[in-house]
């Protein structure tokens, strides 16, 4: 098993950046697909961006595309979702996920692991 815990979210005006890191323990997040999802209130849990094991495979939600960047370090056993020029539709919190598997998957239902969370606050 993975143990997944995010950190970097905060509190940025509209049209800010922010890093979230996903750091693992237990096994190396290069053997999972990770993803990057989020939670709005009063919303469901939606996807914002995968990466497959090797990072090679990226894919992205249309509301995120072009402003958000996923990434990973399999050395550090960090996962990074860099979000750049944030709106305050992107306020939520936002989870890590580990699935064990080789492919990039949008649907929550696939990953076997999930962090806490951390709050992104969004102000306009």
């Amino acid at each position: 098993q993975v143990q997944l815990v995010e950190s970097g979210g905060g509190l940025v005006q509209a049209g800010g950046s922010l890093r979230l890191s996903c750091g693992a323990s237990g096994r190396t997040v290069s053997s999972y697909s990770m993803g990057w999802f989020r939670q709005a209130p009063g919303k469901e849990r939606e996807f914002v961006a995968a990466t497959s094991r090797s990072g090679g495979n990226t894919i992205y939600a249309d509301s995120v595309k072009g402003r958000f960047t996923i990434s990973r370090d399999n050395a550090k056993n960090t996962v990074y979702l860099q979000m750049n020029s944030l709106k305050p539709e992107d306020t939520a919190v936002y989870y890590c996920a580990a699935a064990d598997a080789w492919a990039v998957y949008r649907s929550s239902t696939v990953y076997n692991f999930w962090g806490q969370g951390t709050q992104v606050t969004v102000s306009s």
